[in-house]
């Protein structure tokens, strides 16, 4: 199970090796954080918590979220060797690497304007763009979290019901995935069920990013294709159903073989039905 479920993340992801190769030049950094997530990703085991750490990393304009294993798997596909042969096919080889795992693949771009949030579908990176929350319940009870003076801020996103402690003493109104607007860094941020908690972790001092740029690798949202939320899930759900016509389409050969992706994908399928997304309602 476990080799399936890895061999499947390579295959539906390694496509990134052609995108993911140049740095954002224009934006520097002017604040570094570090969120762990812990999440009740699957209703079947209700007493495991899946842990990843996300980087949020803010410019002049706006902030960039992505998993830290995500962003260290970029750096693995891109020194992964690809040989074309006399065919034209592409042959990837992992062989004596090691690839970063990860539950979450996207890239989310925070600024004044809206949120936007990037993903690779198939074999293109595809984005949405949303409004920014604007509908926080500002209150005046407070908590010291991590010895970061905090104030509490509640909302409902998406179908859950999220209690945010933010920090006026860091006026930046940016926060974990797609939460920001308020009237400070959002330091911590959980749902009422206890589902999903981001906690802020680690922070860069000031003086370590002078001179420094974003460290997004810019294809991961460069020349995206820009599509609506419902047409973004359609566009992942026949690309995972057909994830061999893809292959076969690029002229990709696979060592491994395709019964194998065929399993994987009878695999997600039963699955499916214990998934529990960060995002309980979908747009229409």
């Amino acid at each position: 199970m476990y080799y399936y479920k890895k061999l499947f993340q390579l295959l539906a992801l390694f496509f990134s090796v052609l995108f993911f190769s140049q740095l954002h030049k224009k934006d520097s950094l002017r604040g570094e954080f570090t969120y762990l997530l812990k999440a009740k990703l699957n209703t079947s085991t209700p007493d495991y918590r899946h842990e990843e750490f996300f980087s949020l990393q803010i410019g002049d304009e706006r902030a960039f979220f992505a998993s830290i294993q995500s962003l260290k798997r970029d750096s693995v596909f891109q020194a992964l060797p690809i040989k074309t042969l006399e065919n034209g096919a592409k042959l990837l080889s992992s062989k004596g690497m090691s690839i970063p795992k990860t539950k979450f693949s996207f890239t989310i771009i925070q600024s004044n304007e809206n949120i936007q949030y990037f993903n690779l579908v198939g074999m293109s990176i595809l984005t949405y763009k949303e409004p920014i929350i604007k509908n926080w319940n500002l209150s005046n009870d407070t908590k010291i979290i991590n010895t970061i003076n905090c104030k509490k801020a509640e909302v409902t996103f998406k179908g859950r019901n999220w209690i945010a402690w933010y920090s006026p003493e860091i006026p930046l109104p940016y926060g974990p995935y797609k939460f920001s607007g308020l009237p400070g860094l959002i330091v911590k941020i959980t749902d009422d069920k206890g589902e999903y908690d981001f906690e802020l972790v680690k922070s860069t001092p000031t003086f370590k990013l002078k001179g420094k740029l974003i460290k997004i690798n810019e294809n991961r949202y460069n020349e995206a294709f820009e599509t609506t939320r419902p047409k973004f899930e359609k566009a992942l759900k026949d690309a995972n159903a057909n994830l061999i016509g893809v292959l076969q389409s690029s002229e990709t050969t696979i060592i491994q073989g395709q019964e194998m992706i065929r399993q994987r994908q009878k695999e997600r399928e039963e699955n499916k039905k214990y998934e529990n997304p960060i995002e309980l309602e979908k747009d229409q």
